[in-house]
């Protein structure tokens, strides 16, 4: 039911925008009950989700230069603990 959904709380965070970012998570594999590992790269919008009490965040990842093939989006959103952000930020 929808009034049972865990709060969400989108914002953004300045200090990440536009910074290199990689990020892991786990993929369906299709026709089994298994995920397997996905990874991505791409630059961060600066843009967040906190869900659930206590909070669970999830950044997006945009302008995506590495996904899994046949990942049909641009971005990805990438929770807070299998995020790695780079030194280098694209200005």
């Amino acid at each position: 039911m929808p009034g049972d959904a865990p709060p969400a709380r989108p914002g953004f965070d300045a200090a990440l925008a536009g910074r290199r970012a990689e990020c892991d998570g786990g993929g369906a594999v299709p026709g089994t009950h298994f995920a397997g590992r996905q990874e991505f790269s791409g630059i961060l919008t600066g843009e967040y989700v906190d869900h659930g009490d206590p909070p669970w965040r999830w950044y997006l990842l945009a302008r995506l230069d590495r996904k899994p093939p046949g990942y049909p989006s641009d971005t990805v959103w990438c929770e807070s603990g299998n995020l790695f952000v780079s030194d280098e930020s694209t200005g």
